[in-house]
């Protein structure tokens, strides 16, 4: 199928007199015929549902949805794309080992990278977006375990050459991340071009109308766990499940060593209910995905052309830094989120306080067109000298572009520059 076929049909199709649309199964248990099939699922549970605190019908559809979508083998669904970001990482990192992130990623994942993770005696070290493969060669030790990145940053709008760091993360045999957020596999998908493991915040795009928060790992199944000898985790028996050696028994180890292990101990698992949310999200993601772009691309011209700002971010523009990535990586559109900059905190907070259309709101990549000033509020923890790693300064406003009548929203920011 086309994935605009996909969006619909993916992950549920239901039998003869059965629901058209795919319900929502609410219930935390799952009732078995004996105690020993209920110990044989304890065994191993890909046999079958055990707990909804990691497992359940209706989100198990959309994670194959998810999966097809990416072009991936099997995907995980959790309650935030934060969460997805963390089990990501601690699915392959133990205390004293180390992963190499791209510096342009969103600011709560650098606050979970640096701070978070060190506290548990994970560290990170930050290589810039741009860096060539030699550099971020060299910052691979013997204790890397992955390389993270973001296909359009949040809210630096950057765009990684996915193929450079793919071929740097495989030549020490560790496996590439993606946050594929922003992009959506409508406008990319990471895997056909070498990453391992693509993460979403599904409360973005993939949902679209500000519902439900909730994140997804999806797994290549492509990646050889076995042939580096850097992930025990993987290639040596598990104790907490009879000593199982999650790539002798499985096809797809990694994502399902994160289900068994992690999401069995964390619990952070998305409601059957919001599952169900997002999967109507995702049945439009192919019609809306292209109107985001083309409303995105006009108000950024609109807004270069204005005289009023000191500095733009939008691969779609030609002017950009990114737009020869963009044209590699998304030619179909850079979706709908612009980054620019009016110069001071003062004039940001004025322009977005004048918007009467745009909400001035904690949100992204939504239906409606949204505000923020990032150095305020999302990366509001980070020090100046990672706000410049991370693209930020105290005058940028992240606009994100809506399904509205893009002459509405151009008169809107229209009114508000008339007003700086």
């Amino acid at each position: 199928m086309n994935i605009e076929t996909q969006v619909l049909h993916e992950g549920y199709t239901p039998k003869n007199g059965e629901p058209r649309v795919m319900p929502i199964y609410q219930s935390t248990t799952y009732v078995y015929d004996s105690t020993d099939a209920v110990a044989d699922v304890f065994d191993d549970p890909t046999l079958g549902m055990i707990y909804s605190r990691f497992e359940n019908p209706t989100t198990d559809a959309v994670e194959k949805k998810i999966a097809a979508l990416e072009g991936g083998a099997a995907a995980m669904c959790t309650s935030s794309g934060q969460a997805a970001s963390m089990l990501s990482i601690l699915n392959l990192c133990d205390a004293g080992d180390h992963f190499i992130s791209s510096s342009s990623i969103y600011g709560g994942t650098v606050n979970l990278f640096a701070f978070t993770f060190k506290k548990m005696g994970i560290e990170c070290t930050f290589v810039d977006v741009d860096a060539s493969e030699e550099e971020i060669k060299a910052a691979i030790r013997p204790n890397t375990k992955c390389v993270f990145g973001e296909t359009i940053a949040n809210p630096a709008l950057t765009v990684l050459d996915i193929e450079k760091w793919a071929r740097a993360a495989h030549s020490a045999g560790i496996p590439l991340i993606v946050d594929n957020t922003f992009a959506t596999p409508i406008l990319c998908r990471p895997i056909e071009w070498g990453a391992d493991i693509v993460v979403h915040s599904t409360s973005k795009y993939m949902d679209g109308h500000a519902v439900q928060v909730g994140g997804v790992i999806v797994d290549s199944g492509k990646f050889d766990w076995t042939k580096s000898g850097r992930f025990p985790g993987l290639t040596e028996p598990d104790e907490s499940y009879h000593g199982i050696v999650y790539t002798e028994k499985y096809p797809v180890p990694y994502i399902t060593k994160a289900r068994m292990q992690l999401m069995r101990d964390f619990g952070c698992y998305p409601a059957a209910n919001s599952s169900f949310l997002l999967n109507l999200g995702l049945e439009t993601l192919a019609v809306r995905m292209p109107r985001y772009c083309e409303n995105g691309l006009k108000v950024a011209k609109y807004i270069e052309g204005t005289g009023k700002i000191e500095s733009i971010k939008y691969a779609g523009l030609e002017s950009d830094k990114h737009h020869k990535l963009a044209e590699k990586y998304l030619p179909d559109g850079c979706c709908g989120v612009i980054s620019f900059s009016v110069g001071t905190r003062e004039r940001a907070v004025k322009f977005m306080d004048a918007l009467k259309l745009a909400s001035n709101e904690v949100h992204v990549a939504d239906i409606r067109t949204c505000v923020l000033n990032p150095a305020s509020a999302t990366h509001r923890q980070l020090t100046d000298e990672q706000l410049v790693a991370a693209g930020i300064d105290p005058g940028l406003i992240r606009l994100s572009v809506g399904l509205e009548n893009v002459d509405d929203i151009i008169a809107d920011l229209e009114q508000a520059f008339a007003q700086i």
